[in-house]
């Protein structure tokens, strides 16, 4: 079983844990592990830095833990926080040959959320949809959080 298949099944299996304020926007949000994040330039097109990552539905909001470095979190560093998201799982972005592009898709801008409770809160619903995983991935977000390794982005409809 690999890692993809792993994280989609912990998932089917979790979506029944999520929180009552779980409120998608598509149906496929209930059940994708995966969301394709481009955060867009100045001028409007797409970023080169598109990526794959594991997130949670938070309402209409869709939040990622990431590494500080990454891309998408320098991007809202630069005040660019318009971001392209697409729901649903096609394999690694590179390698899809642009099919993740194909999924359905929405604007969102882009936030760091900074409340030690709210990543505390946050990272329960990863624990409930990752859970497969989480015993792996768990201290490490956790820990990336409170050093500040990692930041938890917000991204919401636009």
């Amino acid at each position: 079983m690999n890692r993809r298949h792993f994280m989609h099944t912990g998932a089917v299996l979790a979506g029944g844990l999520l929180t009552a304020a779980h409120i998608p926007l598509h149906a496929e949000e209930e059940e994708s592990p995966l969301i394709y994040l481009s955060p867009l330039k100045s001028n409007g097109a797409l970023s080169r830095c598109q990526a794959e990552v594991w997130y949670v539905q938070d309402g209409a909001n869709q939040l990622v833990v990431t590494d500080k470095k990454a891309w998408r979190a320098r991007a809202v560093d630069k005040g660019l926080v318009r971001t392209q998201v697409w729901v649903g799982d096609v394999g690694q972005w590179q390698s899809s040959g642009g099919k993740y592009r194909d999924l359905p898709s929405h604007f969102a801008n882009a936030s760091m959320v900074t409340d030690a409770d709210e990543h505390a809160r946050i990272l329960v619903l990863f624990g409930n949809k990752y859970s497969d995983e989480w015993g792996t991935w768990g201290p490490r977000f956790r820990k990336g959080l409170a050093s500040g390794d990692r930041v938890l982005l917000q991204y919401a409809p636009a």
